[in-house]
């Protein structure tokens, strides 16, 4: 289904939009409606979405493209797992990446007026904190429907890996050789704080990766847009909610309001470790965490045209070098041989 187009030029595809929208109709039959109209109110490389109007009440379709279709199959699992706050598909096919979910109506940030209060902030960590720690059991599952395998005691060889890709890479947004040279300096540091992240004992589970305000829907809340998740150390969604936050807020990388928020999305695992520990463990994890948002990058860009490369690209080894940034939320110590 994927018609030979790059991306985002398939979604306009007819041939492409004929076979997605059969799809539909189909999922919809088995409930019971029909399609009424459609529209495409968002197309990025990554993905599409189309609305749905329908004789009853109006859906929504996700498209994921090459590198992130593995969505489709995660949301319809974490439905028959019943996960807690996550999106329940009207139907569901990892094949073809396609998604037909219920509207949800605004997001959080939507439902706040751009700027969603504090306090509402660490109940939703509160709430994603617990809805992690339910899917320890299931990692396994995870990993075979295609999910990174990004486990403390695989983030070093999959950071070397990347590196060198992306220094052997031509065309735009390539490493330089002095950035490569500095990201091969920090290897060694950069593997022993995944390894004390993995002595820690602490489960791996599902992470978001990009979890935030505009990522979550009001009405539940209901956690979405699971493109970017990988199996993990659970901490690793802290850097970019505090990222965000603190761009959302006007706040600096050590504002008190992040290490609060962080507190709160730690209380859920207070059972493991005392708090000294856990603050020291987010701040590892956020130290490391620059790899899989890179890995995330580079998996969304997949099959992407030149115009998408162009705009985006800079976000694999953009964030590749954010690994030795001084002003990562919380200001976890700098690796050894950053500069």
């Amino acid at each position: 289904m994927t018609t030979g187009r790059t991306t985002p030029g398939r979604w306009s595809d007819p041939e492409w939009l004929d076979a997605a929208l059969a799809w539909t109709d189909t999922a919809l039959d088995m409930v019971g409606v029909r399609r009424t109209a459609w529209t495409a109110p968002h197309s990025r490389a990554w993905s599409a979405v189309l609305r749905i109007e329908t004789s009853g009440d109006p859906l929504w379709l996700k498209a994921n493209a090459d590198g992130t279709r593995h969505e489709a199959a995660l949301l319809a699992t974490l439905a028959d797992l019943d996960v807690d706050a996550t999106p329940r598909p009207v139907a569901a096919d990892a094949a073809l990446g396609l998604t037909l979910m219920p509207d949800g109506g605004p997001t959080v940030r939507e439902a706040h007026g751009g700027s969603t209060p504090h306090a509402v902030l660490e109940d939703l960590v509160v709430r994603y904190a617990a809805l992690q720690r339910s899917t320890a059991p299931h990692v396994g599952t995870f990993l075979g429907l295609g999910l990174d395998d990004a486990r403390p005691t695989r983030m070093p060889a999959l950071l070397a890996a990347l590196v060198e890709e992306c220094a052997r890479a031509e065309g735009e947004h390539v490493l330089t050789a002095e950035d490569a040279a500095r990201l091969r300096a920090v290897l060694p540091a950069y593997a022993e704080a995944c390894a004390e992240l993995d002595a820690s004992g602490f489960p791996s589970t599902l992470q978001h990766d990009d979890l935030h305000d505009n990522n979550v829907l009001a009405r539940g809340p209901v956690f979405i847009d699971w493109g970017d998740a990988v199996v993990g150390h659970p901490f690793g969604t802290m850097l970019v909610t505090l990222n965000t936050t603190a761009y959302h807020h006007g706040l600096g990388p050590d504002d008190p309001v992040l290490h609060r928020l962080a507190d709160a999305y730690t209380e859920a695992w207070t059972d493991l470790a005392d708090r000294t520990t856990l603050r020291r463990l987010v701040g590892l994890a956020i130290r490391v965490g620059p790899l899989t948002r890179a890995m995330g990058w580079r998996r969304a860009l997949l099959g992407c045209d030149e115009p998408s490369w162009t705009e985006w690209g800079d976000g694999v080894h953009g964030w590749l070098l954010e690994a030795l940034s001084p002003d990562l939320p919380l200001l976890p110590p700098l690796l050894a041989g950053s500069s």
